[in-house]
């Protein structure tokens, strides 16, 4: 067996904030040895890293939920990996670990740091990817933010946008799960068919070939009890327009939004909240994280069951990080974005 001293690192750090779409000038590939963990403390290898909308805003300077990723530093991103040096009790050679790994073939996690960056042993039976889609963080935001924002009945209906990205499949396989009327926004019809026909919504609304205002009204004819946002902009307002009474706006995220060079545009149909007695309210996913036990049981019990599906589309080298992070923007990734490191 390899030394540990032996391997080297390969990593992609933030060079430069970059102005509106990343480019690969924004990045800095750099590598250094390996080092053996101390007391308490697990070294991990990297295997697939999960590719996020929410790693743009961790690229910007300024006061967010979480702090910016400094110039210099390792690019942040949580991931799947195997611990292959441990002396942490909790944690043997060989388990299977999600934790923050960062954009890097190797990640030394000092004994302090375990408890604090949420890592845990995964059960690789149930796929090492489903770990960072349904059963990761994308799972973990749709189930709180649904359950917990958004509150769903039996017989309402639920509106999701990037409805065949990592959030938004979930949020609309639970919300059919709870009896909801489900109705996806998504870019392409092949997407839009493969949430129809897969995932079990009862519609979906191609943004890229269609009219949104008219697909709303066509598919929605009750108007909409619930909105998980995960794009803002004009789709925001769009639905704003078509919400019922006491409705309910969970705001995930606003991807259409994320690499604008001017001010991010805000509703302009607000006074719709007011008008129908709404509720708009932000999901962080992090504010849930001691309860995430129980959404992970709570899906698992239903990828078990077959009633839920996780769909991952994996692209394989750490070298193509830069380029693979924009499919995130353009829409070309289809299903929950994730970046193979190593083999399993």
């Amino acid at each position: 067996m390899t030394a540990i001293t032996a391997l080297t690192n390969h990593q992609i750090r933030l060079a430069s904030r970059p102005v509106g779409l990343p480019t690969r000038a924004n990045w800095r590939s750099t590598t250094e040895p390996v080092a053996e963990p101390g007391p308490g403390g697990v070294l991990v290898k990297t295997l697939y890293l999960s590719l996020d909308p929410a790693m743009r805003g961790w690229m910007n300077e300024g006061k967010s939920y979480i702090p910016p990723v400094e110039i210099g530093a390792v690019m942040r991103a949580g991931g799947v990996g195997q611990v292959i040096a441990s002396n942490n009790p909790a944690f043997a050679v060989g388990d299977h670990v999600n934790a923050g790994l960062d954009v890097q073939e190797y990640c030394l996690i000092p004994e302090a740091q375990v408890k604090r960056s949420g890592m845990f042993k995964i059960d690789p039976r149930l796929g090492l990817t489903t770990w960072l889609n349904v059963l990761g963080m994308p799972g973990m935001t749709g189930f709180f933010g649904l359950m917990e924002v958004g509150m769903p009945q039996p017989g309402e209906t639920v509106v999701v946008s990037g409805a065949a990205g990592a959030v938004g499949q979930t949020v609309g396989q639970i919300a059919k799960l709870k009896g909801c009327r489900v109705v996806g926004i998504a870019g392409g019809q092949a997407k839009c068919d493969w949430v129809v026909n897969e995932l079990g919504f009862d519609a979906c609304i191609d943004y890229k070939n269609s009219d949104v205002r008219t697909g709303l009204k066509e598919h929605c004819p009750q108007g909409v009890d619930i909105y998980f946002d995960n794009v803002g902009g004009e789709i925001l307002d769009m639905v704003l327009a078509k919400i019922n009474r006491k409705a309910r706006i969970i705001i995930c995220g606003a991807i259409s939004q994320y690499n604008n060079t001017t001010p991010v545009k805000g509703p302009t149909n607000y006074l719709s909240l007011l008008v129908n007695r709404a509720r708009m309210e932000g999901i962080v996913v992090f504010d849930y994280a001691d309860r995430y036990h129980l959404g992970v049981a709570e899906m698992a019990g239903y990828l078990k069951a077959g009633t839920m599906k996780s769909k991952e589309d994996v692209v394989q080298g750490l070298e193509n990080f830069p380029e693979t992070l924009l499919k995130l923007f353009n829409g070309e990734n289809f299903g929950k974005l994730v970046l193979q490191v190593a083999a399993e």
